[in-house]
């Protein structure tokens, strides 16, 4: 949430009435993965989601939508901006008071999703501004398309140019992704799995790893238990969850109160180094992290990001251990399927 404003009204629908109706008490299991969607959005954090089909992925991915903290004034009065360039507010409600959830299909072209035209307007991205922007079957958007979110996924913003001069788009939102981990959606298990080697790994690098170095926290949805379906204590409501991100945005809110930052995401430089400063035992944690597991310096600077994220819902002033541990399990998982340097 933006500082020192008020705070609009979050009851009217979703920009393009998707995911509002989805619950968490709707998503039984998955622990993991809740976790992994509570601190995305308690952050603003970016997160891919990775499991079988049916295993609850895209349910979670919709059921965020219902866990983001409200607009404030300001944000909302950007948002209503970019809808009404593009003509699409309601007569009888032009204000736009929730915060966008936009479901692109994978058959989007890149001018879709970035924008543009001969006088340029905004594409999914920036409609998605301030919200989520969630895109399902990762793998099977064309790779140019995936490779052009890169530049606004770091700026937050989207430049096109033109002979006759340049045009800038907000595109500060949350990218949740979802897919298969191959064409069948069985590996890594083996006794199911009716992929080769060679289907697998066409399949994966689909998704670039500069693409995925710009993904905080990567969850691994299994296979729902029948005992998680069928019994065991009701999950946790959308309602509770919400209470927590509030309360961790609140934290975020005051710290950078008179800045332009309003989520740990948005650290950068100097001030990612003032509020993610470590002790000695968490120093060293993060260089064995960084040697064993072959880090770029953006993937580490993300890892202390969400570990800030991390801290702050435990109410921890400091980044301990066990909050980088927490934050450096989430890159393991991209490993875990694509290898090599995170």
């Amino acid at each position: 949430a933006g500082s020192g404003s008020q705070e609009a009204d979050n009851q009217s629908p979703a920009p393009d009435g998707q995911g509002a109706e989805a619950d968490f008490s709707q998503v039984r299991g998955q622990e993991n993965v809740r976790r992994a969607a509570e601190i995305a959005v308690s952050g603003g954090h970016n997160l891919l989601l990775i499991g079988p089909p049916g295993s609850g992925k895209s349910l979670t991915a919709r059921c965020i939508a219902g866990i983001l903290p409200p607009l404030t004034m300001e944000e909302s009065m950007e948002i209503t901006k970019i809808y009404s360039v593009m003509g699409m507010l309601d007569e009888e409600q032009p204000l736009i008071r929730h915060r966008p959830f936009r479901e692109v299909h994978h058959t989007a072209t890149r001018a879709a999703m970035i924008g543009g035209g001969m006088v340029p307007r905004p594409g999914e991205i920036s409609l998605a501004s301030g919200g989520i922007l969630f895109l399902d079957e990762l793998a099977e958007f064309r790779k140019s398309v995936l490779e052009v979110l890169r530049q606004p996924l770091e700026n937050r913003e989207i430049q096109i140019s033109r002979t006759y001069g340049k045009y800038t788009f907000p595109a500060d939102f949350i990218l949740v992704a979802a897919m298969n981990p191959c064409p069948c959606g069985c590996y890594p298990d083996l006794d199911r799995c009716t992929c080769t080697p060679f289907q697998i790994q066409n399949y994966l690098s689909r998704i670039s790893q500069p693409f995925l170095d710009r993904i905080d926290l990567c969850a691994e949805a299994a296979k729902v238990k029948y005992g998680d379906l069928t019994g065991g204590k009701p999950s946790e409501s959308s309602a509770e969850i919400r209470r927590r991100v509030c309360a961790a945005r609140e934290v975020q809110k005051e710290r950078y109160r008179g800045s332009r930052i309003r989520t740990n995401a948005m650290l950068r430089g100097a001030m990612l180094e003032k509020y993610c400063e470590l002790g000695e035992k968490e120093k060293r944690v993060m260089e064995q992290a960084y040697e064993v597991l072959g880090l770029t310096a953006r993937a580490y600077h993300r890892i202390l990001r969400t570990a800030r994220t991390i801290a702050d819902m435990d109410g921890e002033e400091k980044i301990r251990e066990e909050h980088l541990c927490e934050a450096v399990g989430y890159r393991t998982v991209d490993r875990k399927y694509w290898g090599g340097r995170l």
